[in-house]
């Protein structure tokens, strides 16, 4: 039941109502959110909130709402972030290092954040072999099919050159992976099976200073 394929927009919101359901924290006794206030926190109607849930299953109270944890815990499940997710990226450079230490803080500090970051790649030689905050080794990109199935890999980030991601992102998909998070200022392709996400903050800066003298 819960593997069905939803909609993107349905899966973006439901992941926005597992980040702010985690944000209530855990609190004693049980705790109830109705779908009017988890939809106002998420910029959505409660119509829309319970249209949404519905497709995986009955998690709410009529007259009462849906129990934080349970609910949490449910969405976590559809969302598979109830187990840990291997990761690896690709390009340790400024922005790459940076998405390194942010994603390895978040996995040491939060007990239910998903995402283990388990190696990086890069073809710089005076980078492969270091390590990420000593955690994490920089190995080569020919050494990505290996890793993948070595280390039980099945997400990558991409944060390489423009030039260099088609490529990287080729070596991805015959290693092994299943889902790409790109930060490069390029349009990606892959087969239909992977599922390819893009997060061009320059674009969307560049978007923004547009409003800046409306």
């Amino acid at each position: 039941m819960r593997k069905l394929k939803a909609p993107e927009v349905v899966v973006r919101r439901l992941a926005l109502y597992l980040r702010l359901l985690q944000g209530l924290g855990d609190e004693g006794g049980e705790r109830f959110i109705s779908s009017k206030e988890l939809g106002e926190k998420a910029g959505v109607n409660s119509a829309q909130v319970r249209k949404d849930l519905a497709l995986f299953g009955e998690f709410g109270k009529q007259g009462v709402g849906y129990e934080v944890g349970y609910l949490r815990e449910e969405l976590r499940s559809i969302l598979n972030a109830n187990r840990t997710v291997n990761i690896c990226l690709v390009g340790a450079g400024e922005l790459g290092t940076a998405v390194s230490r942010y994603n390895l803080r978040r996995f040491a500090r939060e007990k239910n954040y998903p995402f283990r970051l388990v190696a990086c790649f890069d073809t710089d030689p005076a980078k492969v072999g270091k390590k990420i905050d000593k955690v994490v080794e920089i190995y080569p990109l020919g050494d990505i099919p290996v890793r993948i199935r070595d280390l039980g890999i099945e997400m990558a980030i991409i944060t390489v050159p423009a030039e260099a991601a088609q490529d990287v992102a080729d070596k991805l998909v015959a290693g092994g992976i299943k889902a790409i998070l790109n930060f490069a200022p390029v349009k990606l392709f892959v087969p239909s099976h992977i599922r390819l996400q893009v997060a061009d903050v320059s674009l969307e800066l560049q978007q923004l200073a547009y409003y800046l003298d409306r």
